[in-house]
């Protein structure tokens, strides 16, 4: 199997290895949405920088086309509140669509609803619509397009979108919808298990117009997540959360050895195999966080935390006495280490060994070429999971009771000093004289 890779209008990155099975594609951000062409930016893009979680809101520079930085720019869909979730179902005259369209939008709802509901807490009200309830037929054969793995949205795409754009209209008003959803007849190309070209258009100001704004949040899926075992049949729909979360200004984060950065610690890595949720940075990212859930450790010392379950409700920063769902340790404007506890709870079902996670953000490193980096705990373990298509090794990767986790040259060390009886972790989190912290340049 094949990672996705990320491919952008005028330059490629073609990624080959094993495990994840998306394609996504991003081009410079752009209007907010299907609707009216206004400029929003997804997550926290209100907090002002100047408060207490200010150097914490670490950003990347311009020419990083989709980073991890903190607000998310305009371009992409709104990521909290009702989101309208434009659903077509296409084929093509050599490809002649399988069953009844309404089939293949069962295919991934209500589930894909009901994973953002419980990993957004419910900020996200995501809502999938389909007022054409037949397969749309294209006026080209599917060959014609050119669609094959790493295509760039010209020529092909462009005029695929603009053939779905035709022969939705009258029927759809393309100003109600925040994206767009294109589920392709899945006899049209090759198995998802041979070649993946599931893949998201995102911010994508180049984009043609359908009813005045441009249609420049768009995901296409193909093929089935599933070997005809039933292994993924219940799993496989999770590559339309991972391709929506590129409408929402999520990068990649596989490499070039598929999911070995980050695992299956967060579905914009892996998508198959048993469910997983998003990392605490993604959801802070996404506006999912309160302020109030997020612990900034950017002062010199020791300072010891307390973290719940990133996968359930609740929870609020220290001074609440209840425990935060994020640490933050920044270690420069570019970079930092990111703390949560990630437990066997809601969306992460694959979770076998509770604990705290640790992972670098790196705002300079661009979608697909690694911008997380998930620290082991338990190097060379084989890890403790068994789930089809999980990067196994880092499945045991977070830190338990008495166990450090050490950075000597950043003058940085976490420790994880308890757990209590609901499961609620203590950790201590320790910067050294000389760290970058406040005041430091």
């Amino acid at each position: 199997m094949q990672p996705s890779c990320r491919i952008r209008p005028r330059r490629v990155a073609a990624l080959a290895s094993v495990t994840v099975l998306t394609l996504a594609v991003s081009t410079s951000a752009g209007t907010g949405h299907l609707t009216a062409g206004a400029m929003t930016a997804a997550g926290p893009a209100a907090l002002a920088r100047t408060s207490a979680l200010g150097p914490c809101m670490i950003n990347g520079p311009t020419d990083v086309e989709m980073s991890e930085g903190i607000p998310t720019p305009g371009g992409y869909s709104r990521s909290t509140g009702t989101v309208h979730a434009l659903t077509l179902m296409v084929d093509f005259s050599d490809a002649p669509g399988q069953g009844g369209a309404m089939d293949r939008y069962r295919e991934f709802f209500p589930q894909t609803q009901n994973w953002f509901r419980t990993s957004s807490y419910g900020r996200l009200d995501y809502r999938p619509e389909t007022p054409v309830d037949h397969w749309l037929r294209m006026p080209k054969p599917f060959k014609s397009y050119g669609i094959e793995r790493g295509a760039p949205f010209d020529p092909g795409y462009r005029q695929f979108v603009q053939d779905i754009v035709a022969a939705a209209d009258p029927t759809v008003d393309f100003r109600q919808y925040d994206l767009l959803n294109v589920l392709v007849t899945p006899n049209a190309g090759p198995s998802a298990l041979d070649t993946v070209l599931s893949v998201t258009f995102a911010g994508n100001t180049e984009a043609p117009v359908a009813d005045g704004v441009p249609v420049a949040n768009a995901s296409f899926v193909y093929s089935r997540q599933d070997d005809g075992s039933g292994t993924y049949s219940r799993t496989g729909y999770r590559v339309l959360p991972h391709e929506n979360g590129h409408t929402f200004g999520l990068p990649d984060l596989y490499t070039q050895s598929g999911g070995g950065a980050v695992g299956h610690w967060d579905i914009m890595s892996e998508d198959w195999g048993a469910d997983n949720d998003f990392l605490g940075w993604h959801k802070w990212k996404l506006g999912w966080l309160d302020p109030s859930q997020v612990d900034c450790a950017k002062t010199r010392g020791t300072t010891e935390y307390t973290l719940t379950p990133l996968e359930l409700p609740g929870g609020s920063g220290t001074s609440g006495g209840s425990g935060a769902k994020l640490i933050f340790i920044p270690l420069d404007r570019r970079t930092g280490y990111a703390l949560e506890l990630r437990a066997h709870e809601g969306n992460d079902e694959a979770v076998c060994r509770p604990g705290v996670l640790i992972y670098k953000v790196e705002t300079d490193v661009d979608t697909g070429m690694g911008p997380v980096k998930v620290y082991d705990a338990h190097p060379d373990s084989g890890g403790c999971t068994r789930s089809p298509n999980v990067h196994a090794e880092l499945s045991d990767a977070p830190f338990g009771v008495g166990e450090t986790f050490r950075d000597p040259r950043r003058g940085v060390r976490v420790e994880v000093l308890g757990v209590d009886a609901a499961g609620n972790y203590r950790v201590g989190v320790s910067r050294e004289p000389g760290s970058w912290g406040v005041g430091s340049p």
